[in-house]
């Protein structure tokens, strides 16, 4: 396996020059975005168990925004860094405003978890106390934990034989205190509540009833302790989580070997330090005080609840079979195209292809395109680049199948996906295995780009290259849920500048002159400075000026200043941030022309679209790109990443629809303020509720229906 190619990281700069004034906080402005998401959960006009869902991906949200962010800045405090924020606040003064927030966004959370309750349970759906259920029930809960749970627990006490036991990350705990009858000893115990055991336990249904009733398994280990611990006196009991450190700090330029960094990283974000301690809030001080003492944690990082701590266990309410409580179901539609073209290559041959996802088939499409390439024999090379991709990947499957067929295969594997390094190491070595030429890039840069390229000897001799260029990841279960955009391309151009990408990959190519392509961190974000400083001159010439850019989020600074000074000179510019945007729209004398949309929905809005005008009305004639890069420094300066021109008139027509859907959205649209917060688009009077994804749906229905 090739060990990565050393690269001169460079680090994020402080800019002195920058005016706080102008600038949001990027935490505080995450943890906005992550309260629309629990908005989507008290929103009546969505089915209740989507509701539900709602309220578990917040609560998810939240635990990696505690264990990467939290986690990041105490690191900050703890090696002595003094850097002030974009918006000019001390690492203590996050901290203080992000625990604020979380505060607030947890007493919301404790509300609509309350009102859903009450709705499931007018829709026959139940969860239960142990102690309130009836006989019958409890003797089958009791049973059902002897067979299925008991055995797998294991509780650990703290006494002077034994320390304090170890608290996984994420890990649900009971917490203890036990009194020896005999010795009168007082002690702290711990049972874990294994991952293996489902969250919820959903009791048999009585007949003639249609009732769900559930059982959460912490009331039903609670309600059986006596087993665990005979003889002895439970004297209190405290369910807890504990989140830990998830900003880890690689040391790449001392690395020999990356594999084996990333493994020991993995170990250390399982060791890491303690950031949050959540813990029901009629807890005994003396319990509280034990637990902060016992994982070396402050008051700041303690977070009081009194409902689920970990939302996750109501998946299986969530999965229940009642259609009438979710979204009507959505079937990705495979173009007609593409049945009409048994042979994908000569499909492409006939024009560029843009596919957007879950719309349209990512299985049908883009999974197509590289079992194609797989079995044809016609194909002699494939490269790809892997940075996530599901359990059970087809592209795996279908990479090593090339490779046993005597096609050279080169895949670039990003082991530093954020909780995804252990999944991408295994694909890494079994792809290895097969014959596959596997390397990790470029040492201190992260490969984030979505990019295939395939080789193929036509029928005249005549070799040609193929490529698929996405904004999404290379993963067949998230492509049902994230909305991206991927290019399928033959263009002589395209596909050569992306083979030089592969190139500057996996060799030592210093290619700088792409006239195509935008690379970061090659000449990307000089390429968009440009583009936005064109506008600002078509402005002053009295051209039509306009951007429209659609990404996760947007932190860069420079981009942002250049984006202000380009509002100050007239250019009309609309950014639809889904996430975070340190950006403030809206501020006199300085971005009055910016405005700022989020679109919140039963899809993640993934994909990443940018537009310039060009100096025409006509938006044919402006400039079209798709990639994997949000306008933030780590993606422009730290990541390897790939922007492609979309040329194609009938493409651009896609794109500018998408667009001017989004932008009359009325129903999953939220609106920034310049002081940060958001106000939710509602559908006037006279106006129709329009939201972008039931649109979407409905038009790619008609599209391949043939109807206008």
């Amino acid at each position: 396996m090739r060990k990565r190619r050393s690269a001169t990281r460079q680090p994020k700069k402080i800019n002195f020059n920058v005016d706080p004034e102008h600038f949001l906080n990027r935490d505080i402005s995450w943890l906005h975005f992550n309260r629309r998401v629990l908005m989507e959960a008290s929103d009546k006009r969505n089915p209740l168990l989507e509701r539900l869902r709602f309220l578990i991906i917040f609560s998810s949200n939240l635990d990696e925004f505690v264990m990467k962010r939290v986690g990041y800045l105490k690191h900050q405090i703890a090696s002595g860094f003094t850097h002030r924020s974009i918006d000019g606040q001390t690492t203590e003064e996050q901290l203080t405003n992000i625990r604020k927030h979380i505060n607030e966004d947890l007493e919301r959370q404790r509300g609509i978890y309350l009102e859903l309750v009450a709705e499931l349970e007018r829709q026959d759906i139940y969860i239960y106390d142990f102690d309130d259920l009836g006989p019958e029930d409890q003797e089958y809960l009791k049973n059902y934990f002897k067979r299925k749970v008991f055995p797998v627990l294991t509780p650990l006490s703290v006494d002077p034989g034994h320390p304090f036991p170890f608290i996984s990350n994420l890990s649900y705990s009971l917490g203890m205190i036990l009194k020896n009858p005999q010795s009168e000893t007082i002690l702290f115990s711990r049972v874990k509540i294994p991952e293996v055991i489902p969250g919820l336990i959903q009791l048999p249904k009585v007949e003639g009833e249609k009732k769900s009733r559930f059982v959460t398994t912490v009331t039903l280990v609670r309600s059986n302790l006596n087993l665990l611990y005979p003889g002895m006196d439970i004297q209190q009991t405290v369910p807890f989580r504990v989140s830990r450190n998830a900003d880890v700090d690689h040391r790449e330029d001392e690395a020999q070997d990356l594999l084996i960094l990333v493994e020991e990283g993995i170990k250390e974000r399982r060791l890491a330090e303690c950031v949050r301690l959540e813990i029901h809030r009629d807890t005994d001080p003396n319990m509280t005080n034990f637990l902060k003492d016992s994982l070396e944690i402050v008051d700041e990082d303690i977070y009081l609840m009194d409902f689920p701590i970990d939302f996750s266990i109501l998946k299986s309410i969530v999965d229940l079979d009642r259609p009438e409580l979710k979204f009507k179901p959505w079937s990705p539609i495979i173009p007609k195209a593409f049945f009409e073209n048994s042979n994908i290559f000569n499909l492409i041959r006939q024009g560029d292809v843009l596919v957007h996802h879950p719309y349209e088939s990512f299985s049908g499409t883009v999974e197509k395109f590289i079992s194609s390439a797989a079995d044809d024999p016609n194909v002699l090379t494939i490269k790809m680049t892997l940075y996530r991709t599901g359990d059970d990947s087809s592209f795996i499957r279908n990479l090593i199948k090339a490779a046993e067929k005597g096609k050279q295969v080169v895949c670039l594997v990003e082991l530093k996906a954020r909780f995804d390094e252990q999944r991408n190491i295994v694909w890494a070595q079994k792809l290895e295995d097969a014959g596959v030429h596997v390397v990790y890039g470029i040492l201190g840069l992260k490969t984030h780009t979505k990019t295939t390229l395939i080789i193929r000897q036509e029928h005249d001799g005549e070799i040609m290259s193929y490529a698929h260029i996405g904004t999404g990841n290379y993963h067949s279960q998230t492509s049902n849920l994230y909305t991206d955009f991927g290019l399928l391309t033959c263009n002589k151009k395209i596909c050569e500048e992306v083979g030089e990408v592969f190139n500057y990959l996996t060799g030592s190519s210093l290619k700088t002159d792409y006239s195509e392509l935008l690379i970061a961190p090659i000449n990307m974000k000089s390429s968009f400075m440009n583009k936005i400083h064109q506008e600002i001159k078509n402005k002053k010439a009295g051209r039509p000026a306009r951007i429209i850019a659609k990404m996760n989020s947007l932190e860069d600074e420079v981009i942002s200043e250049a984006l202000y000074e380009a509002s100050q000179a007239g250019v009309e510019i609309i950014l639809i941030v889904r996430g975070f945007c340190s950006l403030k729209p809206g501020v006199k004398d300085l971005s009055e022309n910016i405005k700022v949309i989020s679109i919140i929905g039963r899809f993640l809005e993934h994909s990443r679209i940018f537009y310039f005008a060009g100096g025409s009305e006509d938006y044919h004639a402006g400039e079209f790109y798709i990639g994997s890069a949000d306008w933030m420094h780590r993606n422009l300066h730290n990541r390897v990443e790939l922007i492609t021109p979309i040329h194609e008139l009938k493409l651009k027509e896609k794109l500018w629809e998408f667009i001017d859907i989004m932008l009359k959205d009325n129903r999953l649209a939220w609106c920034l303020n310049e002081d940060g917060t958001y106000t939710q688009k509602v559908p006037q009077e006279s106006e129709e509720e329009q939201g972008t994804h039931a649109i979407v749906m409905k038009k790619t229905i008609q599209r391949e229906k043939g109807v206008s």
